[in-house]
C-alpha cells in the first residue's frame, strides 16, 4: 500500500510488521502509544530524491525540512544520505548541531526570529538566513555589526500563489505572514545589499504543504527565476510542499515527476543552484502510531466508538486540519473489514477524533491499532495535554528497533514547575 512504509507486511502469525520487526511485539516491548519509524523507507525517499534532482538538474541540494520531524536519531539517519537541513528555531539549531550537523548545511527559517536565536545562529555560522521581512534585515544588519560576523541571505518573497490545500498549510497566497510582497522586493534587495556585513545569495519562496498538483510549483519556479535574473543571483529555493498518500486512494506526484516539472523551467536558462526543502515526504510515510484498545461504545443506530490510549495530543492533525488517516488492526492484519467504527482517543476534547468512519476486523479491547503516515507533523507538534507525557519513538531496520525518543515519566511532567 502506498501509504505503508516501504518495508511493511503481514507475517506468518497475521501481525503487521515494519523494518522486520512485529509491531504487536514492539507494543509489548516499549507500549503504546508508540511512534515506530522505519529507516528503510527514509533513506529512500532522501536517495530519491537526490537522484531524481541529480538526473534532471544537476545543481540542486536538498534540504530536510525539521519542522516536519526534529529528534537527533532521524536527523542522523538523514544527514548520513548528504542532505541539508531547513531549521526553524534555536531549539531545531541546537538540536541539529547536537547531531553533528555541519552547520553550514543548515538554512534558518522563521518569520518572527528573536535576536537570541539570530546570535545563535551567527555564532555557529549557519549557511543560510531565510529573511521574512524587512524589520529583520535590520536586526541582522545591527546584530552581525556587533557580532563582527557576516551572514548570507535568502530573501524569502509571497509568490502569491494559492496552491490547492488546507487553508493553514497554504504559505504563499497575497494573504499570508510569510515573505517579503511583491512590491517590497526592490526595496529589501537594495537594503541587504547597502549592508557591508549582509550578502544576499539568492530568493526564497513556499506555497505549502501538502500539495498534489505539480503545477503550482513551476509557476513558483518561474517566479523565482525572474528574481535571479533580474537581481544577478546565484540561488533559488523553492521550499517543499509534495505530498504524500494519506489514504490509498490518494495520488501524489512522484517525486521523479516533480523534479523533471522542476527542471525544465531551470534548464538551459540559468546556472543558479536550486535547493528544495521536502520534509512531509521524507518521513511522513516512514512513520506509524501504535495505540492500544482500551474501550468500545456502541450507540445503537448511531456510531460505534473504538477508545484509544493517545489521540490529539499525539497527532494533533486531525482537530487541526481534519487531516484523515488509515489504520489497521496490527494483531489481525490479513482480517477483512467486517464494520464501520469511529477511533476515538482518550482527550478530554469532544473533536478528539483520530479516524472517523472506518471499516475495521471485529474489534476487542487490547487489540493493536496502527495508524498510517503518521512520520511527519506528530511528534513534533505533539503536547502534553491533559498532563499526559509524550510518547516514546523507535527506529526499525532490519529486524532491530532501536529507542530514539524514551517515553516521558511523570518525573517530566513537572520537571520545570516551580513549587512556591
Amino acid at each position: 500500500m502506498r501509504n505503508l512504509p516501504d518495508t511493511a507486511k503481514i507475517n506468518k502469525l497475521n501481525h503487521l510488521e515494519i523494518g522486520g520487526c512485529d509491531t504487536v511485539d514492539l507494543a509489548k516491548e516499549f507500549g503504546t502509544p508508540l511512534y515506530v519509524m522505519d529507516e528503510a523507507t527514509i533513506r529512500n525517499r532522501c536517495r530519491q530524491y537526490l537522484q531524481a534532482f541529480r538526473k534532471y538538474y544537476p545543481n540542486t541540494a536538498v534540504v530536510f525540512a525539521c519542522k516536519s520531524l526534529c529528534t537527533a536519531g532521524i536527523l542522523k539517519v538523514v544527514a548520513s544520505e548528504g542532505l541539508g537541513f531547513d531549521v526553524s528555531s534555536g531549539g531545531e539549531i541546537y538540536t541539529a548541531l547536537k547531531s553533528g550537523v555541519d552547520p553550514k548545511k543548515l538554512n534558518f527559517h522563521g518569520n518572527t526570529k528573536t535576536r537570541a536565536e539570530l546570535k545563535m545562529a551567527l555564532e555557529a555560522s549557519l549557511g543560510r538566513f531565510m529573511v521574512d521581512t524587512v524589520q529583520e534585515i535590520i536586526s541582522l544588519d545591527e546584530i552581525t555589526n556587533m557580532m563582527s560576523q557576516r551572514a548570507a541571505i535568502m530573501l524569502r518573497v509571497n509568490p502569491g500563489i494559492d496552491a490547492h490545500t488546507h487553508e493553514y498549510i497554504k504559505t504563499g497566497t497575497i494573504d499570508s505572514k510569510f515573505g517579503v510582497p511583491q512590491d517590497e522586493i526592490e526595496e529589501a534587495v537594495n537594503l541587504i545589499r547597502s549592508k557591508k556585513l549582509l550578502t544576499l545569495a539568492g530568493f526564497h519562496a513556499h506555497i505549502g504543504s501538502q500539495i498534489f498538483a505539480a503545477e503550482p510549483f513551476v509557476a513558483e519556479t518561474k517566479l523565482l527565476l525572474d528574481l535571479t535574473k533580474r537581481y544577478g543571483t546565484a540561488e533559488l529555493n523553492i521550499g517543499g510542499g509534495v505530498g504524500i498518500a494519506y489514504l490509498s486512494s490518494d495520488e501524489p506526484p512522484t517525486i521523479e515527476n516533480y523534479a523533471a516539472k522542476i527542471a525544465a523551467v531551470l534548464k538551459d536558462k540559468t546556472n543558479a543552484k536550486l535547493v528544495i526543502e521536502p520534509g512531509r515526504s521524507i518521513v511522513g510515510t516512514a512513520g506509524i502510531t501504535l495505540y492500544t484498545v482500551g474501550g468500545i461504545k456502541a450507540i445503537p443506530d448511531v456510531r460505534k466508538y473504538i477508545l484509544v490510549d493517545g489521540g490529539l495530543a499525539d497527532n494533533p492533525r486531525p482537530i487541526l486540519y481534519q487531516a484523515r488517516y488509515d489504520a489497521k488492526l496490527a494483531n489481525k492484519a490479513n482480517d477483512l473489514p467486517t464494520e464501520k467504527v469511529t477511533v476515538g482517543g482518550r482527550f478530554c476534547e469532544s473533536g478528539d477524533i483520530l479516524i472517523r468512519d472506518i471499516k475495521l476486523p471485529e474489534i476487542a479491547v487490547a487489540d493493536v491499532l496502527a495508524v498510517f503516515c503518521t512520520g511527519a507533523y506528530n511528534y513534533s507538534m505533539a503536547s502534553n495535554y491533559n498532563r499526559v507525557p509524550r510518547p516514546a519513538m523507535v527506529l526499525v531496520n532490519d529486524g532491530q528497533a532501536t529507542l530514539i525518543v524514551k517515553r516521558e515519566s511523570y518525573d517530566d511532567l513537572v520537571a520545570n514547575d516551580v513549587i512556591l
